[in-house]
């Protein structure tokens, strides 16, 4: 029948929703009739709404007397809030608040389906239904049941607070019965944050048995809640914490454990994290983190972290277009077998302040940086007991001119002063000052090349010539131990990571930079560079690549494509075509796997610590099997002597309604507070509800 689209506004004038309670009722329907008995009656593709309550039907019939609605279906009943009702047939008042469905099917946010044999609405806001099946499982009409469900007597939709009540409820997989729960209560997919119970998951290891952890989240406001994690198995009683808090100008986070366990028995073990930020007036922002363990062995056996070094911080900082102001406060406290934390620097103060300035009659930029450095160790021996305090500044002039013939020239000059303070060591004069005037000038040629494919080159000589004033002051190497030669500092004045080491004298830089550009196909980039120096640096190791008066040949690159590959590597070449330093970083995604490997080469050297030559190689990798199963595993290799350090092997399941995942995890290195482990995990998250909803997940389709 041709559809009349007939619209008839009825005043129900009824206590509603509050945003809607004003809003007339509209009514669209094939046909439209009275009856005698004042009955209103709709008939062939019905759709009835008031505001965001929307209702499609193949009949209603509405009494004016009573303002009761029949419905006749199939029905489905949408109240715009995420929740959508399918049923065979229903009884309603006028406010669309309360009544009776029969036959009913609820789904929620698209994700938790509830079939019932009825469903009661109370008040709009409550929805009862009665012997019901919950599930977040696509379930089709082939007779196949859901991975699971929970089958219930009763099931109570609070929509006000966001929560499903069950009564006499019975956990199943398939149709196999797990466990049974008199009461329940779970949120439902449009609640943000609940309080109550998240997935469990299962953690074995060779050190601490297996355990179980069963996390706990509880709301403690809009802007703060706390989860509680017991582990409990035969040889630990922890129980984690997380502690989150927002404010109006920043946020917080603590995470930590308290552990009593058959490790160390007679004592208290844990760990705490900490950070946070906040935004400050005129532009500053504030910091700080906390790191702190009870013992060196603590991490390694409970896998809470990696870090063999902890570092508490506070930071005050403002950052603005021609200015740069931080100072910080540091708290460091070593795990490393053989260090002790008393002769380390352990608490250190630190701040700089930077400002430049672009003087219009000159041209160019002048910058002006200064900064103070002060570090303390506790111990009060004479040598390894020393603290040191410096102040450095700097003030330099830095032009740029760019040539007709496209030769570019970049120039400096400018000087730093410097002063130290030395004691606990008498081997060294407790103060010490100087001041370095430097310059330094650099030329380039930029030339580009563009191919017939669309391909671009670009190849850039540069050299540069530089000087700086005045001897090294007697003062003990504290900073500046460890020195990287690579890309970012092959034009620096001083290569040294810190300004209580700088290099004297004339030095030239030189470097070709080749780069090839292919929207279609391989990216290529190679770096080539190498520094010359009037005099020697004794403070450059072997193994830095800047020890004599010519360094070692800088070889850097990458190359990549569009097919997912991506390959980087860097080393040290000396004249004898001896290695120092090696490192290659790659990753490879094809089809349904991605690789991914480091491997690092460090020859041996006695003055950066390292007694024995470092050859390491890392693997990671993952494949996925189908569209709901994927493997992972990883590797890390001692190629010097030929011993693995870590390796690991995952499994994980995902699809619309669970998920889940194995781990195995094995660490073959052992020191004096750490034995070799396993670790094996496991854990399961039932989708769909608020508090295990995941973002990425395969819903599988239903075949005719």
């Amino acid at each position: 029948m041709r559809r009349l689209l007939l619209t008839l506004l009825v005043a129900l004038g009824l206590p509603a929703a509050a945003q809607d309670s004003e809003r007339p009722a509209v009514l669209v329907a094939d046909d439209l009739f009275i009856t005698r008995d004042r009955e209103l009656v709709a008939q062939g593709n019905v759709e009835a709404f008031q505001g965001t309550t929307r209702i499609r039907a193949s009949a209603i019939r509405y009494n004016d007397e009573t303002g009761a609605l029949v419905i006749e279906g199939p029905i489905v009943l949408n109240d715009g809030d995420g929740t959508v009702i399918l049923a065979d047939a229903a009884e309603l008042d006028q406010g669309l608040q309360n009544g009776l469905l029969r036959g009913a099917r609820m789904v929620l946010n698209q994700q938790v389906q509830m079939a019932a044999v009825q469903i009661d609405r109370v008040e709009g806001r409550y929805s009862q239904l009665y012997k019901t099946a919950v599930t977040s499982c696509k379930t089709c009409n082939d007779g196949e049941l859901p991975l699971w469900q929970i089958r219930a007597r009763r099931v109570v939709h609070d929509t006000e607070a966001k929560q499903l009540y069950f009564d006499d409820a019975t956990f199943h997989i398939r149709s196999v019965p797990v466990f049974y729960l008199p009461r329940l209560r779970l949120p439902d997919p449009t609640l943000d944050r609940a309080d109550g119970f998240l997935a469990p998951s299962i953690r074995t290891t060779s050190l601490l048995g297996t355990g179980l952890k069963l996390p706990y989240f509880i709301t403690l406001g809009e802007s703060r809640d706390l989860t509680l994690t017991p582990y409990l198995s035969s040889s630990t009683r922890t129980l984690e914490f997380r502690y989150r808090q927002a404010f109006t100008n920043g946020d917080i986070e603590f995470n930590g454990a308290y552990t009593r366990d058959d490790q160390l028995p007679d004592e208290t073990r844990g760990y705490l994290f900490g950070e946070g930020s906040f935004e400050l007036e005129r532009g500053y922002k504030l910091s700080f983190t906390i790191e702190a363990v009870s013992d060196s062995s603590y991490f390694t056996e409970y896998g809470y972290s990696d870090d063999d070094r902890l570092r508490s911080d506070l930071t005050l900082s403002r950052a603005r277009r021609d200015s740069f102001v931080r100072t910080s406060l540091y708290n460091f406290e070593t795990l490393r077998p053989g260090e002790l934390n008393s002769t380390l620097p352990t608490v250190v103060i630190d701040g700089e302040f930077e400002r430049r300035f672009f003087p219009k009659t000159w041209g160019g930029e002048l910058r002006f940086g200064l900064e103070a450095h002060s570090h303390w160790r506790s111990s009060d021996m004479d040598v390894i007991g020393r603290d040191v305090s410096r102040i450095n500044g700097s003030l330099k002039y830095l032009r740029r001119f760019t040539h007709r013939s496209g030769l570019v020239t970049d120039a400096q000059v400018g000087t730093t002063f410097n002063f130290f303070d030395i004691t606990q060591d008498d081997t060294f004069a407790q103060n010490h000052s100087d001041i370095a005037p430097f310059a330094a000038v650099g030329l380039s040629y930029p030339m580009a090349r563009r191919e017939a494919g669309g391909a671009s080159q670009v190849l850039t000589p540069v050299v540069q010539l530089g000087w700086t004033d005045g001897s090294r002051l007697d003062i003990p190497n504290e900073e500046s131990t460890r020195v990287e030669f690579d890309q970012g500092n092959i034009l620096s004045l001083s290569r040294f990571p810190r300004p209580d080491r700088r290099e004297r004298g004339a030095t030239a830089a030189v470097a070709v930079n080749w780069s090839r550009f292919d929207p279609n196909g391989w990216d290529t980039y190679v770096a080539v560079g190498q520094v010359f120096r009037s005099i020697s640096d004794p403070a450059f190791t072997d193994t830095s690549g800047l020890s004599g008066v010519r360094s070692d040949v800088l070889l850097a690159g990458q190359i990549k494509n569009n097919a997912g590959l991506s390959l980087t590597a860097r080393t040290l070449v000396d004249s004898d075509f001896d290695i120092s330093k090696a490192e290659l970083r790659g990753g490879w995604s094809f089809g349904k796997t991605t690789v991914e490997g480091t491997y690092v080469w460090l020859e041996a050297d006695t003055a950066e610590d390292r007694t024995e030559a470092i050859s390491e190689v890392s693997l990671d990798g993952s494949y996925d099997i189908n569209k709901q199963w994927s493997a992972s595993a990883d590797v890390r290799y001692d190629v010097q002597n030929s011993t693995a350090a870590t390796a690991g092997l995952g499994l994980t399941y995902n699809n619309e309604c669970v998920s889940v995942d194995l781990s195995v995890r094995r660490r073959y290195t052992s020191s004096t507070s750490v034995e070799p482990s396993t670790d094996i995990g496991f854990n399961i998250g039932l989708r769909g509800f608020s508090a295990s909803n995941g973002t990425e997940r395969y819903e599988r389709s239903c075949g005719k």
